[in-house]
C-alpha cells in the first residue's frame, strides 16, 4: 500500500476567500506582521500499489479532488513529490 498526500491551493492570480478572511481576521487580532494568508485543502490518499497508482491518483486529482480550472495541486509520497 502506498500513502499520497496531496497539497491544493489556488492557481496563482485567483482570490482565495478563506485567505482573505484570515488575513482580515489577524488583522484585526493585531497581527500587523500579516503580509498575505493562503489557504487549500490537505487530502491524504492510501492506495493499493500497483504500476499504475500514481496516474490513478492524478486523476482522481483531476476529476474530483481538486478543480483544475481555479486550482493546482502538488502529490507527495514517501518516496519524492510530484
Amino acid at each position: 500500500m502506498a500513502r499520497y498526500e496531496i497539497f491544493v491551493t489556488y492557481k496563482k492570480g485567483i482570490f482565495d476567500p478563506p485567505g482573505a478572511t484570515a488575513e482580515r481576521a489577524l488583522a484585526n487580532l493585531g497581527y500587523d506582521e500579516i503580509q498575505s494568508v493562503k489557504i487549500g485543502k490537505y487530502i491524504q490518499l492510501e492506495v493499493a500499489d500497483g504500476p499504475n497508482a500514481l496516474t490513478r491518483v492524478r486523476e482522481m486529482c483531476d476529476k474530483l479532488l481538486a478543480n483544475p480550472v481555479i486550482e493546482d495541486y502538488r502529490i507527495q509520497s514517501d518516496e519524492k513529490d510530484w
